[in-house]
């Protein structure tokens, strides 16, 4: 392992990696810093290929010193399919889809849930706690119980049946709250507040290193575009941490070396119900405000006030990026339209990407024969109410 510290992006302080630790004391989230010239000197980027299929190849580059803490699922290493009819209808003949669908628990919420909780069962925390709109939850209860670690997750009673389920499946001390995730996490503020330091906070970007698991995503990409980047990568955007941990390892693939100076355009999709990324963005803020009455379809992107907001911002302005808000409607007739043509079920939020690929192709920010990678975070069968079967004939026996 080459972890050196954790670094507060807004003030620049370094703090300990060898404690666990939530946020800085200026409170932004906290990023693990590695020593990439020994990497550079140690590691061959063509060796990976000869590694398992998953996400620990990259083991160099993640926060986990001992093996014997790695708590694994076979997480990562998703296939990166295309999609030549839906791309040739909206005009992107380079149009490839990330399907996280296949990652254990069903979405790339796996990716976060393996490296944090190993991290955490390798820091000494017995127990983790966090608010979660659904599949985050399912995927820290799961990996927790695999460690041996208590959970205590607190979701919306909104949320998506089959999330509830996986979390009591796994053991996991669940909380339903009549509210959005800012009101489960209050729920989660008190009740870490009230242990005496006995649970930690696991919530979205309150510890370092679920942002690390994340960022697999984006080694992947590049990987699998034989250490190439495509031009443009868009991703839901609700927490951000995906977005967030792409950005980072593009950044650590730079200065490694591994990749050109140009890095792909990112884009933060949101939904017309719920978009205060991308409100700040058309403002040329820094920060977003709040978002009142949230409500989509794509209700894995519904955080009106996500912690990570400068993070996300200043990823997507750094790359020449772009944030845009679908309307749930679009959502669920492009969503019905690829698996008519590709025969892959998105889930709501990997389909809000393809109405922003197909509105920024229709409007020239995606030009003619630019690569284009759409991030589809889910399987569709967690989401069985988005296809409409009410009018399929019923015949008689």
């Amino acid at each position: 392992m080459h972890l050196t510290h954790l670094e507060c992006p807004r003030c620049g302080t370094e703090h300990d990696s060898g404690v666990p630790q939530n946020l800085c004391s200026c409170g932004s989230p906290l990023l693990a810093r590695y020593d990439l010239a020994a990497v550079r000197r140690t590691v061959e980027p063509e060796r990976f290929g000869l590694r398992p299929a998953d996400l620990w190849r990259y083991r160099e580059l993640l926060p986990v010193a001992d093996p014997a803490y790695v708590t694994t699922l076979g997480e990562g290493w998703t296939p990166m399919l295309r999609a030549p009819s839906y791309g040739a209808e909206i005009g992107v003949d380079e149009l490839l889809v990330k399907d996280e669908g296949l990652t254990p628990t069903g979405s790339f919420k796996a990716r976060g849930a393996a490296v944090g909780v190993s991290r955490a069962r390798e820091l000494g925390v017995r127990r983790i706690a966090m608010p979660t709109n659904g599949n985050a939850g399912a995927a820290w209860a799961t990996y927790a119980a695999r460690a041996g670690m208590g959970a205590t997750i607190a979701m919306p009673l909104s949320a998506p049946t089959i999330c509830r389920r996986e979390c009591v499946a796994a053991g996991a001390d669940l909380r339903l709250v009549d509210g959005l995730i800012g009101d489960a996490g209050r729920q989660v503020a008190a009740l870490v507040a009230a242990s005496a330091g006995s649970i930690f906070d696991a919530g979205t970007l309150r510890e370092p290193y679920r942002l690390e698991g994340k960022k697999t995503m984006g080694y992947e990409i590049v990987e699998q575009l034989g250490w190439q980047v495509p031009d443009v990568i868009i991703y839901p955007t609700g927490g951000g941490v995906g977005l967030i941990g792409i950005h980072k390892a593009l950044g650590e693939l730079r200065e490694l070396g591994w990749v050109e100076d140009r890095l792909p355009r990112l884009v933060a999709v949101q939904s017309t119900g719920c978009a205060p990324i991308v409100r700040a963005f058309a403002a040329g803020e820094d920060r977003a405000q709040p978002w009142a009455d949230a409500h989509t379809v794509a209700f894995g992107i519904t955080v009106p006030a996500p912690l990570g907001d400068e993070l996300i911002l200043a990823a997507v302005r750094a790359t020449a990026g772009t944030a845009i808000a679908v309307d749930d409607a679009e959502i669920l007739a492009d969503l019905r339209d690829f698996a008519a043509r590709e025969g892959l079920l998105l889930c709501p939020e990997g389909a809000a990407c393809l109405t922003a690929a197909r509105r920024l192709r229709a409007g020239g920010w995606i030009r003619a024969g630019e690569r284009v990678v759409v991030l589809n975070t889910g399987t569709g069968l967690k989401y069985p109410e988005t296809v409409d079967v009410s009018g399929v004939p019923l015949l008689p026996a």
